[in-house]
């Protein structure tokens, strides 16, 4: 691909992108020796139903996505250059080798622990911002687009764009987990506090985890201008009941009515 073009992830109509994460298809393929399923049929299955972008994070023990598909993935996007390649992962462990090779549209670089279960915290900043921001120039001047995960922390978004990022991807499993009780409103208050002091600064604003077909519509009408959300657990969880290309137009009319007139 070339990272010199990045699509503008968000849609073509202006509402946000879906980006789907396909590391869980990569870990039921990992539970036997079959390649099955298949992460590039996954792909061309979620692109083909309208998914703007593709999202994977190989971590360092390969329990799910692999160096090989990514690669692979690689490879097929070349011939689809409209389609964003989203790369997550620690850059203090082996995500800059998949930057300096690769070259996908966007890194999002994640303050994970090489055994980590699951992506559960944002970077801390200022305190992370030294050791972050040669990486980040790095990336930046191979062409490719950085975002920090980050906790919803309005205070901390002047340091994110101090780090020479270009976006921040909310945490969004406090959300996630609020949503439908007492707290929810209070929670989503704070997403909308660190999207607007994100904005203020010049940052573009991501957001994922947790995210799913009952609570990304209004997670969407009430944080400002969200350019992207990448998607997978849930998205491929419902998929296994619903097939792929109904589950992504199911989370596409998700997305299109938060940008309807309440």
């Amino acid at each position: 691909m070339n990272p010199l073009v990045a699509p503008d992830s968000r849609a073509a109509d202006g509402r946000t992108a879906l980006s789907v994460n396909l590391n869980k298809v990569a870990l039921l393929r990992n539970t036997r020796h079959l390649g099955i399923p298949s992460v590039l049929r996954a792909a061309e299955q979620v692109v083909a139903a309208g998914a703007q972008g593709l999202t994977v994070h190989p971590r360092p023990d390969e329990r799910h996505i692999r160096a090989s598909d990514v690669r692979e993935l690689d490879a097929w996007l070349r011939e689809r250059p409209h389609i964003e390649f989203n790369i997550e992962g620690n850059p203090f462990h082996n995500l800059m080798d998949f930057v300096r090779e690769v070259r996908p549209h966007q890194a999002t670089f994640v303050p994970d622990s090489v055994g980590q279960f699951t992506s559960d915290h944002g970077w801390s900043l200022p305190d992370d911002l030294e050791r972050l921001r040669p990486l980040i120039a790095e990336a930046r001047d191979l062409g490719v687009r950085v975002s920090l995960f980050m906790d919803p922390l309005p205070e901390a978004m002047h340091w994110a764009r101090e780090a020479g990022a270009d976006r921040v991807e909310l945490y969004t499993e406090g959300y996630a987990c609020a949503h439908g009780t007492p707290r929810q409103d209070a929670v989503l208050a704070q997403y909308v506090q660190a999207a607007r002091a994100a904005l203020a600064v010049g940052l573009g604003v991501n957001a994922g985890h947790d995210l799913n077909r009952a609570n990304l519509t209004g997670f969407l009408r009430a944080v400002p201008g969200v350019l992207e959300v990448s998607i997978g657990h849930a998205l491929i969880a419902d998929a296994l009941e619903l097939g792929y290309t109904e589950t992504v137009r199911d989370y596409q009319r998700a997305i299109q009515r938060a940008f309807m007139p309440a």
